[in-house]
């Protein structure tokens, strides 16, 4: 549809001067009305026939079409030998059959061997057995040899009043009856590259022949696709891939084109891409932001056109533009805050806000009543509040518009945050998923080692998935390290690494070389991706991911099927350094958090494991009796608070001093005597090597005569063998319970 049609059914209409940008973008190589390509071409072509001097790319099983189907009429037999035996050129190209009447040169018509007039004469003579009849014939010559077809490899004779032999006639009719040398030059061999695959655009517009552009290389597009395109347009009648939506050519492909449908499409938002320019100064009018076209990765849209106030929608442009100039990414400097702002926009037309002055301080307390009513105890509920509170902010700051001085949000306004802890898998869990058996079961190499980067270094998903094929580093001593760019804190960052990892890496790097000399990314997209500068992408890992995981069986402390995300290896891995007493700030160095408060997260989940831990463990002081400690309430907390003080500031080695740090001990070193000393079963070993060297010195102190130190010693050894009968005891008593246990 196109002109005055187009415009009352309120399609997109061709703009002016769309032909001169055209002109400027397509190439010269690509303006012709034929186009042949090389077999090795990264976007038209892919790897070459498997047929020697063939130049045409495969299709299947390693042969191009017209050689497979070759091959298939064959019966299939081995494909290297096929390869090998078969001649390089289409059949197309090959001599035609010749009639089998003795000296007749006419291709073979309706009946099979026979030409038109000897089939007629095999007729007449009441049909005999083939091929016994031609064979009775005499050879006659004719005295003026008919001429031969003008496609030279052809040897025939032309069909009378015609040019070309009965089958290069057909074509020829087909093909739209084009200039005869124009025809022949299709069946030319003369020159290197005269047998490739080619794409005729003879049957299109002179717009339509324009519109195709080779820059993105973000695919690949067969000759056969293309031209499946190529017959579809020119039997749609359009003049423009404008004159239609973009959903109206998804309907008219249907799913049975669906590689040409796709091409259509992409080559149809090129052309728009084109026709409506790029940059802030094209894009910023429209209610839709299309963020390709102000330099963002993919094709994702901002849709303003759900805010109803035109006062209100050219604040939030104003405001997003400014958040996203100064580095924010795509998520948090417009889908969200636009998110925020269109609930806002919702609210403030029910309230008959007819303007920017409007906004009171009672307006946006109504409002944080609402948002509380709907979004109370969700994350999002304070991001919300803290997006319009600095909305407000820029307004007023930049003068964009007038606001009432009390139309502004307090800190007292944002919720209280929830205390998440972090999302560790359990013990079992982490060892199922990192049993070499069942990383084996990985069986894309890729996908494995970035399962092991995620596990090992706490990268997060997009950050791993889009490493640089160069991504590891070393230092002075030769420890290697990965170097990566934190996409969230825009930064780079480095993270150790242990020699396994370092040799898996270098074999990722010589498989991607192996595919692509260039090596831009570590884990290049495997498909679609001519160049291998494209990584792959997050769901396409999940889904692989998902696959494993459900091979592999890993199953939870319940029996049940485990669910985990790859953002869980973060949360495990800081868990897991916290845990075995990893200073925090080192931590927070690993995972590059942005401040100490992320890497907190950890650290409470460590105090709260240990604090479990320390309740539970059977505790006895120095006459080996045992000490009860409060775990519940303020007192409990307290009695935690205080134990960890003394681990922190009177460790002994062999329990714990539970004396207040501002009492005097007036025991000095001689806790076993001392009634603030406590131990645990942990510290067994100690106790009996301690035990043995006090007896060694009673009996030395006998001997010597040194009745005051025999005697003080025997008090110590005393106690030593009430406290290690009592953690034994109690030992035992564990053992017997966890055997009874179901």
């Amino acid at each position: 549809m196109s002109g005055p049609d187009a415009a009352e059914a309120g399609q997109y209409r061709v703009p002016a001067g769309l032909l001169e940008k055209l002109m400027a973008a397509v190439r010269p190589e690509f303006r012709a009305d034929e186009l042949a390509f090389d077999p090795r071409d990264p976007v038209f072509g892919g790897k070459p026939c498997l047929v020697p001097a063939c130049e045409r790319s495969a299709v299947g099983h390693g042969l191009c079409h017209g050689h497979r189907q070759r091959w298939a009429a064959a019966g299939r037999p081995d494909v290297q030998e096929f390869a090998e035996s078969t001649a390089f050129r289409w059949r197309k190209d090959a001599p035609l059959s010749r009639c089998q009447a003795p000296g007749c040169g006419y291709g073979v018509g309706y009946r099979k061997g026979l030409c038109v007039r000897h089939a007629a004469a095999w007729e007449r003579a009441g049909m005999p057995a083939l091929p016994a009849w031609p064979a009775m014939l005499t050879a006659a010559a004719p005295e003026a040899p008919p001429a031969g077809c003008l496609i030279g490899s052809c040897g025939l004779w032309a069909e009378p009043g015609s040019d070309w032999c009965r089958s290069h006639g057909a074509t020829w009719k087909r093909r739209g009856r084009p200039p005869a040398a124009e025809f022949t030059a299709q069946w030319a061999q003369a020159e290197p590259g005269a047998g490739r695959e080619r794409v005729r655009l003879g049957s299109l517009p002179d717009r339509l022949k324009l519109q195709r552009r080779q820059d993105e290389r973000a695919g690949t597009a067969p000759p056969f696709v293309v031209m499946i395109m190529v017959r579809f347009l020119a039997a749609s009648g359009v003049s423009s891939l404008l004159d239609r939506t973009e959903q109206e050519w998804r309907e008219a492909s249907g799913r049975k084109r669906s590689n040409a449908g796709a091409l259509l499409t992409w080559c149809r938002r090129q052309v728009t891409d084109l026709a409506e320019g790029s940059g802030w100064d094209a894009e910023y009018p429209r209610d839709a932001w299309q963020m390709h076209r102000l330099g963002f990765e993919g094709r994702n849209t901002l849709d303003f056109s759900r805010i109803p106030q035109p006062w209100l929608k050219d604040l939030a442009k104003r405001w997003i533009r400014w958040r996203l100039s100064t580095g924010l990414g795509l998520e948090a400097g417009g889908r969200r805050p636009l998110r925020f702002l269109t609930r806002l926009a919702v609210f403030l037309r029910a309230r008959g806000v007819a303007g920017a002055d409007g906004i009171s301080r009672a307006v946006l307390e109504d409002y944080l009543a609402g948002l509380h009513a709907a979004l109370a105890g969700r994350p999002e509920h304070g991001a919300h509040v803290s997006a319009i509170g600095l909305f407000l902010t820029a307004v007023r700051q930049h003068g964009w518009a007038g606001l009432p001085p009390d139309a502004m949000l307090f800190p007292g306004d944002q919720p209280p945050r929830a205390g998440l802890l972090p999302r560790a898998l359990a013990g079992h869990v982490t060892a199922q998923v990192e049993q070499p058996g069942n990383l084996a079961r990985q069986e894309n190499p890729a996908y494995r080692l970035a399962t092991l980067i995620l596990i090992r270094c706490g990268l997060r998903v997009s950050d791993a998935l889009r490493l640089p094929f160069d991504c590891t580093v070393t230092d002075d001593s030769g420890a290697p390290y990965l170097r990566y760019f934190n996409h969230k804190m825009k930064r780079e960052a480095l993270v150790p690494v242990d020699d396994e990892l370092l040799e898996l890496i270098r074999g990722q790097q010589q498989r991607v070389l192996d595919r692509y000399p260039s090596g831009i990314v570590l884990f290049p997209r495997p498909a679609k991706n001519p160049d291998g500068k494209t990584p792959v992408s997050s769901s396409t890992y999940r889904l692989a991911l998902y696959r494993w995981l459900e091979r592999c069986d890993v199953r939870d402390e319940h029996g049940r099927p485990v669910h985990l995300t790859p953002h869980q290896w973060r949360h495990t891995l800081g868990t897991v350094l916290i845990n075995r007493d990893v200073p925090q700030h080192v931590v927070q160095k690993i995972l590059d958090h942005d401040s100490p408060l992320m890497t907190a997260h950890y650290a409470r989940l460590s105090d709260k494991t240990v604090r479990e831990h320390w309740e539970k463990a059977r505790k006895v002081n120095a006459q080996g009796q045992p000490v009860q400690i409060s775990a519940d309430g303020p007192l409990g907390d307290a009695a935690w608070s205080k134990q960890r003080l003394s681990r922190a500031t009177q460790a002994l080695p062999n329990g714990y001093c539970e004396l207040p740090m501002v009492r005097v001990c007036p025991h000095a070193n001689s806790c076993l005597t001392c009634p603030m000393f406590v131990t645990t079963a942990e510290f067994l070993p100690q106790h009996h090597a301690q035990r043995q060297q006090t007896l060694q010195i009673i009996t030395a102190a006998k001997a010597n005569g040194q009745a005051r130190v025999a005697e003080m010693n025997k008090q110590v050894a005393g106690n030593l063998d009430k406290i290690i009968t009592a953690l034994e005891d109690g030992e035992a008593d564990s053992k017997e319970a966890a055997a009874d246990a179901p």
